[in-house]
């Protein structure tokens, strides 16, 4: 297990962490959560052997073997699935060590190495490497390409592949999710719900904290303390916390109100039905949440339009794309005033396509999109980060906007950015992409939109952050569009969907639990085979008896699959209620110590049985899938 006891970090003379002190036991999935620059990241580096205490202890077991996410990638000119395989250290050191027995005509070494390759699934691996891929959205055209080839987002879903490929004991995780799209990121959910190792996963992805980890380690004010449960449990045991020390609550209060009006008013009503039970779902989660907010540095609000024109903005029938390459066509809706649509849609599909359409950075191939004159955009992207000025300070940025504006007025809207004092005349130039993307909002903010267009607005929020911006856009007045995979804002924020997918852009009737499930009916839908006119005619009883007779052989290759996995599923259900025992702080007690040796022999024995059961499941679906080839 990670040992730490009574730690001091500190980075640059600055103290991170004092008196800390934190147990995280083999097995457990753990999110480290916390404002940005309050130190996870460099926990990571500590446990990685890249920092030491200033005091105290940090054990991490010797044994060990820990992976996390590259932050850089050079452009190689080396495959993309080669690259992958080469997180497998251990697969590549064997690798390395045959190529020299081989080279020496040493038998004993070959044979040897071949065992040992094989113990590990050396054989398996490029399998692996290849499903790794295919989950993050890779095609399988671009598994051979090299990583050169590949945009800085895609690199960084290479390193995320290569981490993930590493059979870690110790899997470190920092942000996964900033560079995948919501398709990605539900594979990943499920991935890492399956991963037997110790996870850290450092996110602001309230969502994705929930699904994967059963214990929260929450940084603040130079302090490390450990929750048990998910993300919303945390929030409600800090709720709780804070609430002796508050009266009221009352922007919980107002938006309780703003939901419960928007619930009243549409669960009845078919066509909203599912987005108001996702509101509901947000006002049973809003007595935990409000509490932070209300603690947060950062409360702005969207100042109301000077005018509200209807509708905004019109497209018929309109093709867009990038010079001859089509990527959406027969596009026809309009937006008007209290439109709250989110895009949903597999990754490259034409999401960002569309907003820059409606942002007016490419223009319509075909058809007509009219804006109405008294349109004003408010439209964050993240390539908008790098427009900012580097050599100007938050206050010039908007004293450009409001040259009337008194400097007190404007440091006092600067401060619900979380931009206060000296911080409002420091340069952007040395700023952080979280500092960068909270002054893009500033300025939105401050120019009234009456319609919003925004392109992953949380990447580089901290999870704070995101929570004042839902707010803020649960009260804006004008029409917004959404592309996020932070699913969170969307579940709270948006009204409608639409899918962009196969080049066409429609409503979509249905929540993201809805979304959800369309992506896995298009993943198992097979592919349909009509009968031409012109095909004989088939023997169908002939047909049906050779059925019969293929799921005879087939059936005891079947059960084999069907017992195994049964024992799996039993093992792994056993292994959670021990970890969740073994969360319990009080066992730690020196009274308990008998009944703490107890449940970690019982964990022992059962990961040993689970990793045999999980074997034995694997040959049994190697034998069944060699006798379906054979047929």
């Amino acid at each position: 297990m990670i040992s730490i006891r009574g730690m001091a970090l500190m980075r640059g003379g600055n103290v991170l962490l004092q008196n800390t002190d934190i147990t995280i036991f083999p097995g457990h999935h753990v999110g480290v959560v916390g404002r940005n620059g309050t130190g996870k990241s460099s926990l990571f580096e500590l446990l990685r052997g890249e920092l030491q205490v200033e005091q105290g202890d940090c054990e991490v077991p010797k044994q060990w073997r820990i992976a996390s996410v590259k932050q850089e990638t050079p452009g190689l000119d080396q495959a993309a699935l080669d690259y992958v395989l080469d997180g497998d250290t251990e697969l590549r050191a064997l690798e390395d060590q045959l190529k020299q027995a081989e080279a020496a005509d040493d038998g004993h070494a070959i044979g040897r190495l071949h065992d040992q390759l094989a113990t590990i699934g050396a054989y398996e691996a490029p399998a692996r490497a290849a499903s790794l891929l295919a989950g993050l959205g890779f095609s399988d055209a671009q598994f051979q390409q090299p990583v050169k080839a590949f945009s800085g987002g895609w690199r960084m879903r290479l390193n995320l592949a290569q981490a993930l490929i590493a059979r870690a004991d110790l899997l470190l995780l920092d942000e996964p999710t900033n560079h995948l799209d919501v398709d990605a990121i539900f594979w990943l959910e499920d991935w890492l719900q399956r991963f037997p190792g110790t996870l850290l996963l450092i996110s602001h992805d309230r969502d994705f904290l929930d699904a994967v980890c059963q214990q929260i380690v929450h940084i603040e004010q130079q302090t490390a303390t450990s929750y048990s449960g998910n993300y919303s449990s945390f929030e409600r045991q800090y709720a709780e916390q804070i609430a002796q020390q508050q009266a009221q609550f009352e922007k919980e209060q107002a938006q309780r109100k703003h939901l419960q009006k928007y619930i009243d008013r549409f669960r009845y009503k078919a066509s909203k039905a599912r987005q108001a039970q996702s509101r509901i779902k947000a006002l049973e989660r809003l007595t935990a949440s409000a509490p932070l907010v209300a603690n947060s540095q950062f409360q702005f609000q969207f100042r109301p339009p000077e005018q509200l024109p209807n509708p905004l903005l019109t497209l018929d029938n309109v093709q867009a794309g990038y010079g001859d390459t089509v990527i959406l066509q027969s596009i026809k809706f309009n937006l008007v005033p209290g439109s709250r649509i989110g895009l949903l849609g597999r990754n490259g599909a034409g999401k960002s396509t569309l907003v820059k359409l409606l942002a007016g950075e490419i223009k319509p191939q075909k058809g007509t999109l009219e804006l109405n004159s008294g349109i004003k955009l408010g439209y964050f992207a993240q390539h908008q980060l790098e427009l900012l000025d580097s050599n100007a300070t938050p206050l010039q940025h908007i004293q450009r906007l409001d040259a009337q504006a008194t400097e007190q007025q404007l440091r006092d809207f600067l401060g619900s950015f979380g931009f206060s004092g000296d911080q409002a005349t420091r340069l952007v130039a040395p700023m952080s992409g979280g500092e960068k993307a909270r002054l893009v909002l500033a300025i939105i903010v401050y120019q009234k939109p009456n319609l919003l267009l925004l392109d992953e607005p949380t990447n580089h929020l901290d999870s704070v952050m995101r929570e004042a911006l839902v707010y803020a856009l649960q009260d804006f007045e004008g029409a917004m569009v959404i592309v996020s995979h932070d699913r969170h804002l969307l579940r709270t924020t948006v009204d409608e969907f639409f899918l962009v997918a196969d080049a066409q852009v429609q409503p979509f009737d249905g929540d993201l639990d809805a979304y959800h499930e369309w992506l896995q009916s298009q993943q198992k839908a097979p592919a349909e085979t009509q009968e031409s006119p012109s095909s004989p005619k088939v023997d169908r009883k002939a047909e049906k008896r050779e059925a019969a007779e293929r799921r005879q052989r087939l059936k005891p290759f079947k059960d084999a699959v069907a017992k195994y996995e049964k024992e799996v599923h039993k093992h792994e259900q056993a292994l959670a209620e021990i970890n969740a025992k073994l969360a319990d702080n009080s066992l730690y007690e020196a009274e308990n110590k008998p009944k703490l040796t107890e449940l970690l022999q019982q964990q022992a024995k059962l990961q040993q049985a689970l990793g045999q059961a999980e074997e034995q499941w694997m040959e049994a679906e190697e034998n069944l899938q060699s006798v379906e080839a054979e047929d």
